[in-house]
């Protein structure tokens, strides 16, 4: 199995990126998925969530109503777009898989990850 996130990169604040999480070896259509990042000083924090449905989702508040979680089923794919980037947004990105509907985005509750992709968000 393999998870391989894309999408990252430098962008000013107030722009947008998307990225994009590619799952091989397994189906997706079957798995819970979520995004979390690694902050510089912070550690790993959750981003978002989204249920095997694709009904349930969660978001950090700090990226409510700027970032949205959505899925390919067909493609194998999750992706995170990213509207209104803010500096703090800067860091490495990963996309985790789950065989559960957790409902949380607590690390230890995902058994898939990817190996991550570095957002900059900074003028």
């Amino acid at each position: 199995w393999q998870l391989v996130e894309s999408g990252g990169g430098l962008v000013q604040p107030g722009g947008s990126l998307r990225l994009s999480c590619l799952v091989s070896g397994f189906r997706l259509e079957y798995y819970a998925v979520g995004w979390f990042r690694h902050v510089p000083g912070k550690g790993r924090e959750g981003v978002s969530y989204m249920s095997t449905s694709g009904i349930d989702t969660i978001y950090a508040d700090s990226v409510k109503g700027r970032f949205t979680i959505s899925r390919d089923n067909a493609k194998n794919t999750v992706y995170l777009q990213m509207n209104s980037l803010r500096p703090e947004d800067t860091g490495v990105y990963y996309c985790a898989a789950t065989y559960r509907d957790v409902g949380n985005l607590l690390e230890s509750e995902y058994d898939y990850w990817g190996q991550g992709t570095q957002v900059t968000v900074s003028s």
